[in-house]
């Protein structure tokens, strides 16, 4: 929560905020540079599988450079657009809605979020309503019922205990297609209303409810041209932080919405997928996709932008809103939620339901995110001194996309972790922290790798998927 004079300063760091090319061009001519220096003339028995390896995910490179370039303008062309006119308030409905497991230790965390919504959001829509999803005879019942009770603008959802959807869906995904029909029955699914999905950590400040409003004021503008979806920036204050080490992990999160997802879904389709929170959802348009995908979705966000993508090609957007949730608390729940998001997304590049083309993509990305394990840095250069080789390429010609893709790696940590600081208390990066980020890169990269190889292993497996559900920091 802001006080007047933070939220003053806050919107100040955030208006002149703009993803930095500088970082990524250094990088990028500093690596280059040392890999044609230190290249041997003949390549060792290394040498095929690093130039393949290495130079795979040059398209997710490419794609994220064009989504800051893409983040830049779009940050441009909204100050130009808004320059002058202080506050917006849009006249549409807009729904907030917060799935919980309503766990006594994920209580705190959904009692900060929610109470942000109540703070913020009605400066800029005065028609509003936060609708908290619960399942039946959950333990924190008691609790969030009476914060519910505390305002005008909270609706307690309660799943019933013998809801079925009508494909089997559970988890997450069972709350929201509920809460989706519940609208629809209530004839809210109509063009003027809005859906912001939230999850129980994730809160609001300032700046996300005026960056939404003049969204959805720009689309209204618009007429038939007009988005349906829209997503901004993940952040996670350094005050949530349990871990130190998992926040300064956490860094490339931020990074991803300016970088690739910027790309993808600020082009107008989301082939790269959507996160859970702070996805924007014109309720017309959600009441024709619903959340009803089946027993074995744990990725639910993913799924419906896929289904997005082929439906509503050229209608989604990405602004310059910001949400603040938490890292995980621990390296343990940092690796079982990256491990859930593997096997979750390996089951979609094998849905025959979803278009090809978007599930090629989505196994484009999967493969890099596997391979991290043998493809790291580190792991290689033990690798080379004890096959006594070096790790020179077959060719010259990969170099400068191998350094390209180390440059943007060292660029997401760097950006991510400079987003995080600027929405944390002072604002201001640690004097170590820059340095920590960078060094820490290949740790950092099997942080990554491990739990998302081993989560794409437990699907080839065929070993039964759970959606669990991690301690949220408060």
């Amino acid at each position: 929560m802001f006080g007047p004079r933070q939220a003053r300063e806050l919107h100040r760091r955030l208006a002149h905020w703009r993803p930095a090319f500088l970082p990524l061009t250094l990088s990028y001519l500093i690596i280059v540079v040392s890999d044609f220096w230190s290249n041997a003339p003949v390549a060792g028995v290394l040498g095929w599988p690093l130039t393949l390896l290495w130079t795979w995910p040059i398209f997710t490179t490419l794609t994220g450079i064009v989504g800051i370039r893409r983040t830049r303008k779009a940050l441009r062309e909204s100050a130009a657009r808004w320059s002058g006119h202080g506050l917006t308030r849009s006249e549409d409905f807009l729904i907030v809605v917060v799935p919980t497991i309503g766990r006594h230790d994920t209580y705190p965390a959904l009692e900060r979020s929610v109470l942000s919504y109540i703070a913020y959001l009605p400066r800029c829509f005065p028609r509003l309503r936060i609708d908290i999803v619960i399942d039946e005879g959950c333990e924190a019942t008691g609790r969030i019922a009476r914060l519910a009770a505390g305002s005008k603008l909270i609706r307690l959802v309660t799943v019933p205990r013998r809801y079925r959807t009508a494909n089997g869906t559970r988890f997450k995904a069972r709350a929201a297609h509920y809460s989706h029909e519940l609208r629809i029955r209530e004839h809210e699914d109509c063009d003027d209303v809005w859906v912001l999905h939230m999850d129980d950590d994730t809160g609001v400040g300032p700046d996300t409810a005026l960056a939404m409003a003049r969204f959805i004021e720009e689309q209204f503008q618009a007429g038939r041209d007009a988005k349906h979806l829209a997503q901004g920036i993940l952040t996670y204050p350094r005050e949530y932080a349990v871990s130190r080490l998992v926040w300064l992990a956490d860094s490339v999160r931020p990074a991803e919405d300016v970088g690739r997802f910027s790309a993808w879904t600020g082009s107008g389709t989301p082939r790269a997928g959507v996160h859970g929170e702070l996805l924007l959802v014109r309720a017309s348009i959600e009441a024709t996709i619903g959340w009803d995908f089946g027993p074995r979705s744990i990725v639910e966000d993913a799924q419906f932008a896929l289904i997005f993508s082929a439906r509503y090609g050229g209608r989604s957007a990405w602004f310059g809103g910001r949400c603040y949730g938490a890292s995980p608390a621990s390296l343990r729940d940092f690796f079982r939620q990256r491990e859930r998001w593997s096997w979750g997304l390996a089951a979609l590049i094998f849905n025959r339901s979803l278009q090809l083309r978007n599930r090629l993509l989505l196994g484009y990305s999967v493969m890099s995110w596997v391979l991290g394990p043998i493809t790291n840095v580190g792991v290689v250069l033990l690798l080379s001194i004890l096959v006594a080789s070096n790790t020179s390429p077959e060719t010259l010609v990969v170099i400068p996309l191998w350094a390209l893709n180390m440059a943007y790696t060292i660029w997401m940590y760097w950006e991510g972790l400079r987003v995080n600081a600027g929405v944390s208390g002072d604002g201001r990066r640690r004097w170590w922290e820059p340095l920590a980020v960078i060094l820490l890169i290949p740790v950092f990269g099997l942080m990554e790798s491990l739990p998302g190889m081993r989560g794409f292993a437990k699907f080839a497996r065929r070993t039964e998927n759970r959606f669990t559900v991690i301690a949220k920091p408060s």
